[in-house]
């Protein structure tokens, strides 16, 4: 085997299978969970930065340094883990502390002046705390009912009844969401961490793809007035100038196509991110605690909706755009049409044109033939005069004789030069 050559990327792509390892938790401890996004383009954004502001945080803690070019970076700072990763459209930052956190949001954990500096803004935060799970259902219950908003509260028993998860997914007065993962005795740390990873990721996916629902109910306020116009020009199809209505039409046409062009990303980007969410629900594997609300069933009734309101006006915009090429066509289809009949009738024109100038040609010809045989007549008169005499010819009579020949020599040689021409 030492004889094969490795494919240049081999290790390298399975080593990325192993890069992200899930964190390990213990029961007690605390997941503070933070997404920071561009507010525009972010897609294309300077991913060095987003590295050299994880840098100067390892640098404030004294901490080991990622790989230039770094993805993802797991270490420890301040004798907590951190977990740093950065991703299409966002980068994620994950501090596990051993213990509850002190009374505060969490993130004082972190340099105020670095937070400040953050080349971003928050797209989400989360405190994730891991406790054990009690005996007593009525004290699960009371803890349930303290900590979050009973309306909006989805519980489940997930991994075959490795853990409980909680959360409400609203926005507290410090500016977090709480989850809570509510550990059997006997579930290990390494799943305890799965558990975290997931909650971070179904709360980062659902508001990256509400982002597109953001953004789809500003495309169906303009697709609206584009109907509108796009319905009008459709009635004068049939009645108006083709060539005013065309002209009318593409430049609604290319706003079309500059709207699609601008929130296509963002629509193929809500689909990806959730079929994320679903998909990380699912690997959860839940089962309904007290006949309260799943994850599953919290998002088929306030998640789906908004996404297939985007899904809508993305289908929307494109049966518009479709509408707008199809008459585009049609009347690009009449001007040629009516074009077609209008050099038709130019080239019957031509035609007739052609014939008159024929018959006018051979009319002129005619005159041409008379014209010069009356000059060519009287100049052989004048030559042929003398010798005349001696036979006795008058002037009439000699011109009388000289006129035939005269006229046809002009006629063939006239003949001639138009077979020559041709």
């Amino acid at each position: 085997m030492t004889a094969i050559t490795d494919h240049q990327d081999r290790y390298a792509l399975t080593n990325e299978l192993h890069a992200r390892p899930f964190p390990t938790l213990g029961t007690g401890a605390t997941a503070l969970y933070l997404a920071v996004k561009r507010p525009a383009d972010a897609a294309r954004r300077d991913r060095q930065a987003d590295l050299d502001h994880l840098l100067a945080l390892l640098n404030h803690f004294g901490a080991d340094h990622p790989r230039p070019g770094a993805t993802h970076y797991s270490g420890r700072i301040g004798g907590h883990g951190i977990k740093w990763e950065s991703h299409t459209e966002f980068v994620s930052y994950t501090l596990f502390v051993e213990g509850k956190v002190p009374d505060g949001d969490g993130f004082d954990l972190f340099p105020e002046k670095w937070l400040a500096e953050m080349p971003g803004v928050r797209l989400t935060s989360a405190m994730i705390r891991v406790v054990e799970k009690p005996q007593d259902k009525a004290r699960l219950a009371r803890i349930l009912k303290e900590d979050f908003v009973p309306e909006s509260l989805a519980v489940s028993n997930v991994l075959d009844g490795a853990a409980i998860i909680a959360g409400d997914f609203r926005i507290d007065a410090r500016g977090q969401m709480n989850f809570q993962v509510i550990s059997a005795a006997q579930t290990g740390s390494q799943r305890i961490g799965r558990i975290v990873q997931r909650l971070c990721e179904i709360e980062t996916y659902k508001a990256m793809s509400m982002l597109g629902y953001r953004r789809a109910k500003e495309v169906q306020r303009q697709l609206g007035n584009i109907d509108m116009r796009l319905n009008r020009l459709i009635d004068r199809m049939s009645g108006a100038e083709p060539e005013a209505v065309l002209a009318a039409l593409l430049p609604l046409t290319a706003e079309l196509e500059a709207l699609s062009a601008q929130s296509a990303f963002r629509f193929s980007g809500t689909r990806a991110y959730s079929s994320l969410v679903a998909d990380r629900i699912m690997v959860l594997r839940e089962r309904r605690v007290g006949g309260r609300q799943t994850f599953e069933e919290f998002m088929a009734r306030r998640f789906e909706p908004t996404m297939r309101t985007s899904e809508a006006v993305e289908a929307q915009l494109q049966n518009i755009s479709a509408r707008a090429f199809r008459a585009a066509e049609l009347l690009r289809t009449r001007v040629e049409v009516e074009r077609s009949a209008q050099n038709q009738q130019l080239l019957e024109s031509m035609d007739r044109r052609a014939d008159q100038q024929l018959h006018l040609q051979k009319t002129v010809e005619g005159l041409s033939v008379v014209a010069i045989s009356y000059y060519a007549v009287n100049l052989a008169t004048y030559a042929v005069y003398p010798l005349a005499k001696f036979g006795g010819l008058s002037k009439a009579t000699l011109t009388a004789l000289l006129i035939p020949p005269v006229i046809g020599a002009v006629w063939l040689t006239v003949r001639r030069i138009r077979n020559a021409f041709h």
